[in-house]
């Protein structure tokens, strides 16, 4: 049996290659019918029509109430499509994933983690309320540069202090730092910031997750979404501050408290989610479903930066995961197979 910590990948990993994803990977065709029901209900387009366009769009499948239900259904395909010899022993997951892992987890039954993740992510679109933007801390080695790190947070606290101006660290996502704002803001840290290469880089269709900008949408959620769709994970869950939810020793009035308040209106710590993940539960893999890949460097820096197995740098996680992969993408094709 091979043990792994499951990772749910957050908003901006649905993309033009990811097209089609659900038709290709998702193994439950009524669970899915059930999912474009709620949709339709809703006056909203169909996740199979979504994912089955004849092409990409940015304009429609970006926007939060279309990205955020295609991701959390392609996620929670992949967690349905395991192989039975991998002993999940913990689930975790960057930003909007959280949602997908408290599904994965067995917090929240399938339909009303959709429901969950449906409601969340048509609140922030009707909003839309400031932006993101990302910006790497560390070189193309990925060796932790910690003084580099602490004065690109000062630039972002020295911003955020300036009359009508709104800066905070958005996410702690391994070696880059997701940043959130009002416009402002945002600008400012254009201004300042030393352009490297393609950063600082906007996000398209994000508004200021993670933030107090959030707390109008987080207020909503608590009124529309009800604790009673919580349960007891049937899997340790780790959060965005890098606490765990024990399976019969959760508060699941605390766990929704936490999921619409604390987890939509405050720093999401992905960094500290990995550390914790490897140290406490120490798997022999690290497996992040789908859909997309982008999320595979992040949780390497993440290991990095705890010094996991002795990794110091980009070229020691490369040895190792030559050797024996610790890190699966199921959104890779050359890496689905070792575990779906």
């Amino acid at each position: 049996m091979t043990t792994a910590v499951l990772i749910c990948p957050g908003r901006g990993t649905y993309n033009k290659p990811e097209l089609g994803t659900l038709a290709r990977t998702f193994p439950d065709a009524g669970l899915l019918a059930a999912f474009d029901a709620r949709r339709s209900a809703l006056g909203q387009e169909t996740l199979t029509a979504l994912d089955g366009a004849a092409r990409f769009s940015n304009a429609k499948h970006t926007r939060g109430d279309n990205a955020s239900a295609l991701i959390y259904a392609a996620s929670l395909g992949d967690r349905l499509s395991l192989r039975e010899d991998i002993e999940i022993v913990a689930v975790t997951g960057n930003s909007m994933g959280w949602y997908s892992a408290l599904a994965c987890g067995g917090a929240v039954a399938p339909q009303d983690g959709f429901e969950i993740v449906n409601t969340m992510g048509t609140l922030m679109q009707e909003a839309l309320i400031g932006g993101q933007v990302i910006y790497p801390h560390t070189g193309d080695d990925w060796r932790p540069d910690m003084p580099r790190k602490a004065e690109l947070l000062a630039l972002v606290a020295e911003i955020d202090a300036r009359a009508e101006h709104a800066l905070k660290l958005s996410i702690d996502l391994g070696g880059m730092l997701v940043l959130a704002g009002d416009e402002a803001g945002i600008a400012g840290f254009e201004d300042a910031a030393l352009r490297l290469d393609r950063f600082p880089m906007r996000l398209p269709n994000h508004a200021a997750f993670h933030s107090h900008l959030m707390a109008p949408i987080s207020a909503q959620g608590k009124a529309r979404l009800s604790q009673d769709l919580f349960t007891q994970p049937s899997l340790p869950l780790i959060d965005g501050r890098g606490a765990v939810w024990w399976p019969g020793a959760t508060d699941t009035r605390q766990l929704w408290d936490y999921t619409l308040g604390h987890q939509v209106t405050e720093t999401y710590d992905f960094t500290r989610a990995i550390t914790v993940a490897a140290r406490d539960f120490a798997p022999d893999l690290f497996i992040i479903t789908g859909p997309g890949t982008t999320l595979g460097g992040a949780v390497a820096q993440s290991l990095i930066a705890g010094n996991w197995r002795g990794m110091a740098s980009k070229s020691d996680f490369q040895t190792l995961q030559n050797e024996t992969p610790l890190l699966v993408s199921m959104g890779r094709e050359d890496q689905r197979g070792l575990a779906a």
